[in-house]
């Protein structure tokens, strides 16, 4: 990035937008820098529901359009883009009304299913709705309490692992020659004599060193830190951003007896619960937030409160007890500069593109699922401020034709997955854990054990993961710090009541050699991520906001933000 020309365009932020405007602008053939304050997906983007939907709930609100943009990426991103990540994801619906409920959802969820299949040419990727009376929605999900439903719609969206979808979009756009860097944050913008932001000097929050990056155009993804980087340029520029905190908790597999998801209005937001391999999500809240950005937490009545609601449609009743994991995110709300708080009820989940200042512009709002209209559209602005509308005829938008690392070959080689299972005397299971997180780089995971044999090890404390995923995470998803393996590549996080504390000695002995580091580096990476794992338990125990903020951030960073 120190080459006198700089680069074309220069993206500040590393969550799903930003790393989709990575990739779109790197696959039209435009020189691209993209860097992150924190690791990839480090705000937003690795605490969401992990879901890729159409978002059902806003038919209600007659939002058609949004609706049917999403549900043309959900059907993208599973047939097309990245099938190793996205999967079709069945939902109940319980109804407490037969006949009026039935009628008016069934209106509803047929739109959905309609607007899925116009927006996919026919091939939604994912089935439609069908309607069961109460014994038979019992049969799918026989964990429900029998007053919860009279009966329930089954319709589908898809689930995906947020933090890998990031990383991959990154890695993807790598491979199309852009340069990127984490723990690499912008702390100024200049201007050329004209008034133009012309670059940003970029400060390595590694050593502290700062270097300047020259670009054509900048655009910044930052989500819920969007003000703070425009106000590097001018105080009363662009975008407001309200941050909205939501919450999630995760519960053994075995915990909740059902075959698919379901789906809940609640009186704040949604309810779903979710089915993964080996555990449960269940969440989310909607509730302002008014502290640290960096470090959102789940308090004592954020958990009491997802609680309460999965209780009254679940059987066999949930206590804190059952809980293995807690997380929590932050949504970016766009709202008018001017507008105040007290305006949040009218907060769109729409994106939008604002000028900064020339030479700059900023994007935020939207949802996971369109990140890639969202990208688009961050692009052809900037093309369109740096060569006119002429150019986007110049550079088109490709990235929907785009398969993510992992995809091209990803069907060919699933098909071969019983083939692999007993070449290698691993559990079909096993195969399909490896597909499903990194599609055709699998032969990538099996090579790296064949030079090494002790990666085909799994690991003792989370026997579902491979020794070699570890390493995979340093080789080639750009893994720095052990809390950037428990947090986004193996998400022992929320998957183990430890936040993956004992895994870390292990973790570390694979890590080690490969980021060369010594035994003092060694035990300070494991002490920062049990103290982490520590701030966050304390948390979980305050009820306000502010006292579980302040839990948190007794501990500090291992590599603070600037």
């Amino acid at each position: 990035m120190s080459d006198d020309d700089g680069v074309d365009i220069l993206v500040v932020g590393g969550g799903v937008t930003g790393a989709g405007i990575a990739l779109d602008a790197a696959t039209r053939g435009l020189r691209v820098a993209i860097i992150e304050a924190q690791d990839w997906a480090g705000g937003t983007s690795q605490w969401s529901s992990k879901l890729v939907h159409g978002g059902l709930r806003y038919l209600y609100n007659l939002d058609f359009a949004l609706v049917a943009e999403a549900l043309k990426e959900r059907g993208l991103l599973l047939t097309r883009t990245a099938p190793h990540l996205v999967k079709a994801q069945p939902f109940l619906w319980p109804l407490k009304m037969p006949v009026i409920e039935r009628s008016y959802s069934a209106i509803g969820v047929g739109m959905y299913d309609m607007l899925a299949q116009i927006g996919a040419g026919g091939k939604a990727g994912v089935p439609i709705q069908k309607h069961y009376s109460k014994s038979g929605a019992k049969r799918l999900f026989p964990g429900i309490r029998d007053d919860a439903l009279t009966g329930a719609i089954r319709f589908y969206d898809a689930r995906v692992d947020d933090a890998r979808l990031v990383i991959d979009l990154v890695r993807t756009a790598a491979g199309f020659g852009a340069l990127a860097a984490t723990r690499a944050q912008a702390v100024g913008f200049s201007k050329d004599d004209t008034g133009r932001v012309n670059g940003a000097t970029v400060r390595d929050l590694e050593t502290g060193m700062e270097r300047f990056v020259k670009a054509k155009y900048v655009i910044a993804a930052t989500g819920v830190w969007t003000e703070q980087t425009q106000d590097l340029v001018r105080d009363d520029a662009g975008l407001r951003v309200l941050a909205s905190k939501g919450i999630h908790i995760v519960v053994p597999k075995e915990r909740i007896q059902g075959e698919t998801g379901i789906f809940l209005r609640t009186e704040k937001s949604v309810l779903f619960i979710i089915p993964w391999q080996r555990y449960w999500v269940i969440g989310t809240t909607d509730t302002a937030w008014h502290e640290d950005l960096a470090h959102p937490v789940a308090t004592s009545a954020d958990i009491d409160y997802v609680l309460e609601h999965a209780n009254a449609v679940l059987a066999d009743k949930l206590t804190r007890d059952d809980i293995i994991g807690t997380y929590a995110g932050l949504r970016p709300l766009l709202q008018p500069k001017v507008k105040d708080e007290s305006a949040s009820a009218k907060v769109s989940r729409e994106h939008t593109v604002s000028e900064v200042a020339p030479g700059m512009c900023a994007i935020a709002g939207g949802k996971l699922t369109t990140y890639r209209v969202m990208a688009e559209d961050a692009v052809d602005f900037a093309i369109t401020q740096m060569h006119g509308k002429q150019g986007l005829a110049t550079y088109p938008c490709v990235t929907d034709e785009t398969p993510l690392v992992g995809a091209a070959r990803y069907r060919g080689i699933a098909a071969r997955a019983h083939v692999i299972a007993k070449e290698r005397g691993w559990s079909t299971e096993t195969v399909q854990h490896l597909l499903d997180r990194y599609g055709d780089e699998i032969e990538t995971i099996m090579a790296m054990i064949d030079e090494k044999p002790s990666l085909g090890g799994r690991l003792v404390g989370a026997p579902a993961y491979l020794r070699a995923e570890v390493a995979f995470a340093v080789t080639h998803e750009g893994a720095l710090h052990l809390d950037d393996i428990l947090l986004k590549r193996i998400r022992l996080d929320y998957e183990m009541r430890d936040r993956g504390a004992s895994c870390l000695e292990e973790i570390a002995a694979i890590v080690a050699p490969l980021l060369g580091w010594d035994d003092a580096r060694t035990t300070r990476e494991i002490e920062a991520s049990r103290a982490r794992a520590e701030g966050e338990a304390a948390a979980e125990a305050e009820d306000s906001d502010a006292a579980a903020s302040a839990a948190r951030n007794a501990v500090q960073d291992l590599v603070p933000m600037a």
